[in-house]
């Protein structure tokens, strides 16, 4: 591992370069992965995994349209492509990818198939730090590791294949074998992870229901709206508001802060821009400080998991989530974005 100094703090990461591919492909040469799930992580980490030289097969329910995107993706019944169950009996890792309301259901299958030695793998912790709402508690003799992507399974896919990396936390809950630690960075490192960085399965799923609650998709939305609404009460046309609020973020400054950070965002904008900007940033925070409180704590109490396995083990919460979904959909700020997208050079 190296040691990195991260604004101030060290920190330990693995690189490409203290574990290249090719000691990844070693350490794991006599594993079969079994990807349980092809909806959301699956096809990124599968696809990645395939490519990189592993022995992967994939589980997933036959007559689904996560079971035709695995053939389309070139998994093959009966060879690579599998029914749950059967993936996995044949894995000695089982990369447990399902939704966390699909893992609560698939657990009692798993479970028996977790024989001595194997590996459970998460790309999330909820499964493991909620197990008092969840069930599921793995048995004493097989490792049970986490490597979890900072960003969407189509992201993963998309920098891979552009030769690039997505950063990864990963974590060891239970090392059975000995081989946890090098059985989780080769992981880590097959699924086209950027560096790695060590975390538990508990910090890992707070810090990641806390973000996708907060900036990156519940803040960053409640944000856009607000500043949006604002703006066309007083006056602004559809076009100005989105542009002003959500164009030039996502297509201009947001890919700047990605480059160098939002003090060279700052210096690359207008004196006007930063002054307003460094006058306002500490307000905004100020402001919403107390929300993030109240965010965390519910994540710590189990509250906000409990939410969501009421509301995702529903019969209807398809539905119910389609409808909400909509209401997004047909706000005018998206509607006017789509119509943003579409006149994009790039578009046309």
């Amino acid at each position: 591992m190296a040691k990195i100094n991260f604004g101030g703090t060290e920190e330990e990461v693995v690189t490409r370069e203290e574990f290249p591919l090719s000691k990844a492909n070693e350490t794991l040469k006599d594993e079969t992965i079994a990807i349980l799930g092809y909806g959301v992580q699956g096809p990124g980490q599968a696809l990645n995994l395939r490519d990189n030289g592993f022995n992967v097969i994939v589980g997933q329910r036959k007559n689904s349209n996560s079971w035709d995107k695995a053939v389309a993706d070139g998994w093959v019944p009966g060879e690579t492509l599998f029914e749950l169950e059967e993936a996995c009996e044949k894995g000695t890792i089982l990369q447990f990818l399902l939704s966390d309301a699909g893992q609560i259901s698939l657990w009692p299958t798993v479970k028996k198939h977790l024989t001595p030695g194997k590996a459970l793998y998460f790309s999330h912790g909820f499964g493991i730090t909620y197990n008092d709402q969840t069930g599921i508690v793995p048995p004493d003799d097989v490792d049970v590791i986490l490597v979890a992507p900072k960003g969407s399974g189509t992201s993963l896919r998309r920098l891979f294949v552009a030769g690039k990396g997505l950063n990864s936390s990963f974590a060891i809950h239970q090392d059975a074998t000995g081989k946890a630690r090098d059985r989780v960075i080769a992981l880590g490192i097959g699924v086209g992870s950027g560096y790695l960085f060590e975390t538990n399965f508990k910090k890992e799923v707070y810090s990641d229901l806390t973000g996708e609650r907060g900036s990156l998709m519940g803040a960053i939305q409640g944000l856009f709206a607000a500043q949006y609404d604002l703006l066309r009460k007083r006056g602004h046309s559809p076009s100005e508001a989105f542009n002003e609020t959500v164009e030039e973020a996502t297509q201009s400054l947001y890919p700047l802060v990605a480059e160098n950070g939002m003090d060279w965002m700052y210096a690359n904008c207008s004196t006007t821009a930063q002054r307003g900007a460094l006058d306002w940033w500490k307000k905004f925070r100020d402001a919403v400080a107390p929300v993030f409180e109240d965010l965390y704590d519910s994540v710590a109490t189990g509250n906000e998991a409990k939410i969501s396995i009421d509301s995702n083990s529903k019969s209807d919460y398809r539905e119910k989530l389609e409808e909400e979904l909509k209401e997004l959909q047909e706000s005018e700020m998206w509607r006017t974005g789509a119509t943003v997208r579409k006149l994009r050079p790039e578009n046309k």
